[in-house]
């Protein structure tokens, strides 16, 4: 019985130690709901999403990130132009003040280029974020398996 507890304490920890791990607070600005997803060995890219809050009474700007996992992270977003969907690297993505801005699949997103190695579900790959007025913070989002739709924290 013992034994049964303490397995799942430790499961709880686990897994309130990878929710927390997504979030990230920098100035005014709050990352949340961080993720990507699992991907397949010589996939070279990936995306990635979260939400970002801007408490401040100012707007800023999520200039660039950068991962280990990746060669390069690029900003990213998705639109319609006429009956065709396409995707375009971004210079910057605006967080309003006192709004936010959330980077998902089909919308804005992090893409990462030439991933060094495979992404395996259950990991976290560590991300930094540079904004050009709360400054950077580096983000643990974690990998869902290929298919998991959100991040690990939506409820």
């Amino acid at each position: 019985m013992k034994r049964n507890t303490l397995a799942l304490l430790v499961v709880a920890l686990a897994f309130n130690f990878s929710v927390q791990a997504q979030e990230a607070k920098v100035g005014s600005i709050k990352v949340e709901h961080a993720y990507t997803r699992a991907t397949v060995p010589g996939q070279q890219v990936a995306g990635g999403f979260m939400k970002i809050e801007n408490k401040g009474t100012s707007g800023d700007q999520l200039l660039s990130a950068s991962s280990p996992a990746a060669g390069e992270v690029q900003l990213h977003e998705m639109a319609m132009e006429g009956n065709v969907m396409k995707m375009r690297q971004v210079k910057d993505i605006t967080v309003p003040a006192g709004g936010s801005v959330e980077l998902k699949p089909g919308g804005l997103h992090l893409m990462f280029m030439n991933i060094k190695a495979p992404l395996s579900a259950g990991e976290a790959v560590p991300v930094k974020l540079k904004f050009a007025k709360a400054g950077e913070v580096e983000v643990k989002m974690p990998v869902n398996a290929m298919g998991q739709a959100g991040g690990a924290a939506k409820h």
